[in-house]
């Protein structure tokens, strides 16, 4: 990554992962890559706020040494916002260039610093409402705790007007831009649902939360630095207001079909349920679960109102793949949204049961549709009617 000025002594020095195609393990798909943004503060104390991830450590230095000779001045100040791999892999090697370092973050990074990597510097805890001097700037802290982790905070800069957001309002974006009016904006409203769905779903009620705490704050926000994608600088209003609307389980009348077949008799009740959804105007896009990642099938299910699951049963169950994106999908703790789940068999039938039993913390289902081997056209015909009844439902009911 090329060091990049972000504001008069604000400076981006991470590091971009141009072929990174999995994310947290396999949970996550990347086809945009991904970037690990740390910050580098000059002022009468150089502070760097978050590091990068390990195997990243060079270009982070390099870049650093770009801005500040460090055989002669060091970092004075480590912030930590967070303690996880991608954001902090890179910590003890900045300790190792500056020993002397004052490392600031919560009492839950430190512990989880010390566990990673047998290091923590000279540790300093910080809380909400807390700050810190650092010259012309003093920075502000606020916990934010399971968004997304336990040690999370965010980090403001009142003199330059900027939010240092860690995951908070991040997008998975391999680019050598910096901000967000730089790159195709549908493009970034697309990761940042995606990396919300896939990241922070599951934290609605706290993100909710922090967004009342920071706005009670009355904070002059006119950057939002996140640790990974782009610098919001122009679309700052657009994504809070994005992130009110996810948080608070608001959802669209559009419908997802997410289904596993075997012999392809639950791909034609899938093809013919959506058939029928769609002829009442209804948006509605079929997912067949073992061809589509679930990263990109979460974000768009992150604000649809409708939900459909079909399954084959095999071995007395749904099938393998559905079955463990029923498993994530539970971890959303969605609310307000609308399923029924429909399948074939040859002389169990338990898949469709099995769905609505794994789905129903997360949604309320209706009347399933079952058939026996392949369809038949009046068996299909009930799939289309199923389809368009469940349409109607979901675009005349709040």
């Amino acid at each position: 990554m090329t060091v990049r000025l972000i504001k008069d002594g604000v400076y981006a020095v991470g590091a971009i992962d141009w072929n990174e195609r999995h994310f947290h393990g396999h949970t996550y798909v990347t086809r945009r890559g991904v970037t690990y943004n740390s910050y580098l503060i000059v002022d009468e104390k150089i502070t760097l706020i978050d590091t990068v991830r390990r195997g990243y450590e060079k270009e982070l230095i390099e870049n650093i040494r770009t801005l500040v000779d460090l055989s002669k001045i060091k970092i004075d100040i480590i912030i930590i916002n967070h303690i996880e791999p991608d954001h902090s892999g890179a910590f003890p090697e900045i300790l190792k260039l500056c020993p002397g370092a004052k490392v600031y973050g919560t009492e839950r990074a430190r512990q989880g610093l010390l566990k990673y990597y047998g290091v923590s510097g000279d540790w300093t805890v910080v809380k909400s409402g807390q700050s810190l001097n650092i010259g012309k700037r003093t920075l502000n802290f606020i916990d934010v705790p399971m968004i997304h982790w336990p040690d999370s905070m965010f980090t403001y800069s009142a003199y330059d007007k900027i939010l240092f957001s860690n995951d908070g309002f991040g997008q998975h974006y391999a680019t050598n831009k910096v901000f967000d009016d730089e790159v195709d904006f549908a493009a970034l409203m697309d990761e940042a649902q995606k990396y919300y769905a896939n990241i922070l779903w599951p934290f609605n009620a706290l993100v909710a939360a922090k967004l009342s705490t920071i706005d009670k704050l009355n904070l002059n926000i006119e950057l939002i630095a996140p640790s990974h994608g782009l610098v919001w600088r122009r679309y700052v209003p657009e994504i809070m207001q994005k992130y009110l609307y996810w948080s608070s389980h608001s959802c669209q009348n559009r419908i997802a079909v997410v289904y596993e077949t075997m012999w392809n008799s639950t791909e034609k009740m899938a093809g013919k349920i959506i058939e029928g959804i769609t002829s009442e105007g209804v948006e509605a896009v079929l997912f067949d679960v073992t061809k589509n990642d679930r990263t990109d099938i979460a974000s768009y299910m992150l604000d649809a109102k409708g939900w459909v699951f079909g399954s084959s049963t095999h071995d007395g169950e749904m099938l393998p793949v559905i079955t463990g994106f029923l498993h994530f999908l539970k971890g959303s703790k969605a609310k307000g949204r609308r399923s029924f789940a429909f399948g074939s068999y040859g002389w169990s039938g338990e898949a469709v049961k099995d769905i609505e039993d794994t789905g129903s913390c997360v949604s309320t289902f209706e009347s399933s549709l079952m058939v026996v081997f392949n369809p038949t056209d009046e068996e299909l015909n009930k799939c289309f009617e199923a389809g368009k009844t469940f349409a109607l439902k979901i675009k005349t009911e709040k």
